[in-house]
């Protein structure tokens, strides 16, 4: 009951101080908050109506307790300290390149089918979630000269690492466990001299055919303009 209890505790913790958004989609905030909420208040009455066990000590103060019974009890508080240090002493974070490499970037765009953006929206309100459906399903002449303002965080391309890296976030349908990176490719030659993997940047340029002739990507983004940023509040995209 305790694990649970800290449990709960550092769940309520993320939802007060707004990381809660860094773990599941926003649209379970409030169905998650509600259950902790629940859960807190049937443990603490679970905790306070359970006996307490203290035996027959009137005849027994004399006996020493097994062994066993002794490394049980300390091996159950150690496990408690430790979680309870990284529920509520660890730092929230993000996921990061490492999460980024282990995963198709754009499956999610590719299998969602979503339709791309009709033009409606100008291009300087695109995500890159938006960016990545126009590359993955749209005609190559259509993006020629489309100016893109994007921020993201810098994961080296699979195909040439040393002239290209991608601008990536994660979109999120349910929590972090399912998140799929969706991303964009700068042709940046040497980026590595300015930038390091996992470093949030904003980028400004425009699509053209990709210079790169080791690269995959058809299209890239060729920046005019480029800075390194903080990990925004909402670090994700839905």
């Amino acid at each position: 009951m305790t694990l649970l209890l800290l449990g709960t505790i550092a769940i309520l913790w993320l939802a007060g101080a707004d990381r809660l958004g860094w773990y599941i989609h926003p649209r379970y905030f409030t169905f998650t908050v509600t259950m902790m909420l629940l859960a807190a208040v049937a443990t603490v009455a679970a905790l306070a109506l359970t006996p307490s066990s203290r035996g027959d000590t009137h005849d027994h103060d004399h006996v020493t307790r097994p062994a066993r019974t002794r490394w049980r009890a300390t091996g159950s508080i150690a496990l408690v300290a430790l979680t309870g240090a990284s529920l509520l002493i660890a730092p929230p974070a993000t996921l990061s390149t490492v999460t980024a490499e282990n995963r198709e970037l754009n499956v999610a765009s590719a299998s969602e089918r979503l339709p791309a953006p009709d033009g409606s929206t100008p291009d300087y309100e695109l995500t890159v979630r938006d960016w990545s459906l126009l590359l993955r399903q749209s005609e190559q002449s259509e993006l020629t000269g489309r100016s893109a303002t994007l921020l993201g965080f810098v994961a080296a391309d699979r195909s040439d690492p040393d002239s290209i890296f991608t601008i990536t976030r994660f979109v999120v349908n349910c929590c972090a466990v399912d998140a799929q990176p969706v991303g964009v490719p700068v042709y940046r030659p040497g980026w590595q001299q300015e930038l390091a993997e996992g470093d949030w940047v904003s980028v400004s340029g425009t699509f053209a055919p990709n210079p790169s002739a080791l690269s995959e990507w058809p299209y890239t983004l060729l920046p005019s303009g480029m800075e390194t940023t903080t990990t925004p509040e909402d670090p994700y995209v839905y």
